[in-house]
């Protein structure tokens, strides 16, 4: 399924690989934070999972340079869709705490 240019391969991979590099990524300041390499406190709340959600979403770059370059137009909208929905997600979530 994911080698197909089909709009489902991009929303699937728009979603998936965000949410993977998240958890990924939270864990990896997690054990650090443990080991003491890694301060705990940020420059305002929810700092951390704010940045490290920002740079998941932003993963989404990768497999939309990919099919680019195949020349997956539907599989991008895919992608597009799933990082828009992310990123509005994010806004609705975090605006708040920013204003």
């Amino acid at each position: 399924m994911l080698n197909r240019n089909l709009l489902l391969t991009g929303i699937v991979v728009g979603i998936l690989l965000p949410l993977t590099t998240f958890v990924l990524l939270y864990q990896v300041f997690n054990l650090l934070e443990v080991k003491g390499a890694a301060s705990s406190s940020g420059l305002s709340p929810n700092f951390r999972i704010r940045t490290l959600a920002i740079l998941a979403i932003a993963v989404n770059l990768i497999p939309l340079n990919i099919y680019r370059r195949k020349r997956w137009e539907l599989a991008i909208r895919g992608v597009v869709i799933a990082t828009s929905v992310l990123a509005i997600s994010w806004v609705l979530y975090f605006g708040p705490v920013l204003i």
